[in-house]
């Protein structure tokens, strides 16, 4: 009996309660044989259906024919998840963003072009999201009927126009596939050419841009459009030969990275490949316009080009605003102090008077311009150091 006492009194504090346990069980009735047995079939068969309802692309488990011969369920997803290779060749889920403004006539035929190309690329596993940009036909009265007969075409509406850029970050906030592909709603840009861009993206791209070798549009938009694709594609460093095609496909960490914004949207290829993304283009169809009329006149080139300086600002030099500023202060700097040195010399030895050169005063102008501007530079180059714990890095992977 002491070393009874002594056994209990030395038991932890998790097995002070194990001694009135024991003698509970030892009260209730012993279980038979049948009992036990339809007991462990009953806790085998629940341990089986669990594992199929957290993972429905498992296939199902077999029927249960014997206790020896169920398998196990920790077995199941071990087999499931040791074979990853099974999921690589899975559809590939597809989000198409549809921007548009007063298209009624082609949105039925565009719709009925898309459903029957998705169903083979991707297995009907798709989104059709059109954003109407404030049209002021029937053009969202159209995709309500096609929402009516098909769930997978979505719409959102806009109060007013707030322009092609707005439209697409709209859509990509609420694309929800891994493929995001963009498209205009003119039926100009061919949907057989998704296949295409998809297959591109499998080889390993992160942004394929469709590339309009062959275009059916007036010669006043064909020829400036040509002249604004050599420019970007020099001041930004990627060779494309299409900056505003709409037609395009991205991977979907590429549009959930991207902001859009402004007029930014003829630069999406430049802004992905500054990010680290990679970038290149196919050659894709286009057709000619068959019902209504360009939305975009001829000052988009301006603002185009307004818009290309924005972004080489704020993507090459926002964390480095000295390096722009200070080239062009250094570049004026020197020009205006050999201009002056120039007219130095030739006051000291007499062939002239700075009083009556107003090549003089240029060349001072220059000097403080420059100055100024290194300044600028300096000034910019601490505010980038009071914000550089805000800054966010495009990370790819992690181990």
């Amino acid at each position: 009996m002491a070393e009874e006492e002594n056994k209990q009194h030395t038991r932890p504090p998790h097995r002070q309660n194990q001694r009135g346990f024991d003698r509970r069980r030892s009260k209730s009735p012993a279980p038979t044989p049948g009992d036990s047995a339809q007991k462990d079939l009953s806790v085998q068969s629940e341990n089986t259906n669990r594992p199929q309802e957290r993972t429905a692309n498992l296939p199902s488990a077999p029927r249960i024919l014997s206790q020896k011969q169920q398998p196990q369920p920790e077995k199941n997803q071990n087999v499931g998840q040791s074979h990853p290779a099974r999921h690589h060749h899975s559809p590939v889920n597809v989000s198409v963003v549809i921007p548009l403004l007063n298209e009624e006539e082609s949105l039925p035929e565009l719709a009925a072009q898309l459903k029957k190309v998705l169903a083979t690329a991707a297995k009907d596993k798709y989104e059709v999201i059109f954003i109407d940009d404030g049209s002021t036909d029937r053009s969202f009265q159209v995709i309500r009927d096609i929402n009516h007969k098909d769930k997978r075409f979505r719409a959102i509406r806009f109060r007013r126009n707030y322009g092609k850029s707005a439209a697409l970050a709209v859509g990509f906030a609420e694309a929800k596939g891994d493929v995001v592909v963009t498209m205009d709603a003119d039926l100009q840009d061919d949907p057989s050419e998704i296949p295409h861009l998809i297959d591109k993206l499998r080889e390993g791209y992160d942004l394929v841009s469709g590339w309009k070798k062959k275009r059916h549009d007036p010669f006043h938009k064909t020829i400036p459009s040509r002249f604004f694709n050599f420019v970007t594609s020099k001041a930004s460093g990627i060779k494309l030969h299409d900056f505003n095609c709409g037609l395009k496909a991205y991977r979907k960490e590429v549009v959930k990275t991207l902001q859009v914004y402004g007029e930014m949207h003829r630069y999406l290829p430049a802004l992905a490949h500054w990010d680290g993304f990679r970038v290149t283009e196919i050659p894709v169809t286009h057709h000619a316009r068959r019902f209504g009329k360009s939305k975009f006149g001829f000052s988009r080139f301006f603002k185009g080009f307004l818009d290309l300086l924005t972004v080489l600002f704020t993507t090459r030099f926002v964390k480095r605003p000295l390096h722009l500023f200070g080239t062009v202060g250094t570049l004026l700097s020197l020009v205006g102090f050999c201009t002056d040195l120039y007219l130095t010399f030739e006051w000291a030895m007499g062939k002239t008077s700075l009083s009556n050169r107003p090549l003089a005063l240029f060349g001072v102008a220059l000097i403080i311009v420059g100055v100024q501007l290194i300044c600028f530079g300096l000034i910019g180059e601490l505010l980038v150091k009071n914000f550089q714990k805000n800054v966010e890095y495009s990370v790819r992977e992690r181990l």
